[in-house]
């Protein structure tokens, strides 16, 4: 990992920690407390340059994607669990998947992260900051498109309310819209209205 990856500066407080070594760490540490050692399925880890991907052998004890809060740590191999607390390398049950929650974003840039348990325990981390604003982008961009359609003489300030973007990040997002050839305002700020001049089929 510290070969592939970078290290982003991070100040908590004080002190510097390094994001990278406390999400990864937690990750892999958590792959080999938990792993399925009676199944032949190798544990694999790949990076890609938008996403990092494990994968390990596992026997369920909760099904589906794993968030805290949601789900009830299992200990499925508390004896080697037991070791790496020991050693300070794993802390109590259910608190490593909390702690990458907690640091995620700001490695990443987003909060696009998987804990997937079935047969084969999953976890994806996405790196491609950019790609997941624009994303973002869009979602927002769809709904104040949505808004126009159901009242052409909706306000910025409205908008605002109903997307919980700031002003300026409104007008940020209408003058994108505009440029674009999706949106026209027609009239004065105050008596005019919004035409959308592009549908949703379009636009996707």
């Amino acid at each position: 990992m510290e070969k592939h990856l970078p290290d982003k500066f991070y100040l908590e407080g004080m002190a510097r920690l390094s994001l990278r070594d406390i999400i990864f760490r937690e990750i892999i540490v958590n792959f080999l407390i938990h792993r399925e050692f009676t199944n032949a399925y190798p544990a694999t880890l790949i990076i890609n340059s938008d996403k990092v991907e494990f994968k390990n052998a596992n026997k369920p004890h909760n099904f589906g994607e794993l968030v805290p809060g949601k789900f009830e740590p299992f200990p499925k191999n508390p004896n080697i669990a037991a070791i790496f607390t020991q050693m300070g390398f794993a802390e109590e049950l259910g608190t490593g998947i909390e702690k990458v929650y907690h640091y995620i974003e700001s490695y990443a840039g987003n909060k696009n992260i998987t804990f997937s348990e079935e047969d084969i325990f999953v976890v994806q981390v996405d790196l491609n900051a950019e790609k997941t604003r624009e994303k973002t982008r869009e979602k927002t961009r769809g709904k104040i498109i949505d808004y126009m359609k159901d009242n052409p003489k909706i306000t910025q300030e409205q908008l605002a309310e109903k997307t919980g973007l700031s002003l300026k990040g409104i007008e940020w997002n209408l003058k994108k819209l505009k440029e674009s050839g999706i949106l026209k305002r027609v009239g004065g700020r105050k008596l005019g209205h919004w035409v959308v001049l592009i549908d949703d089929e379009k636009m996707s």
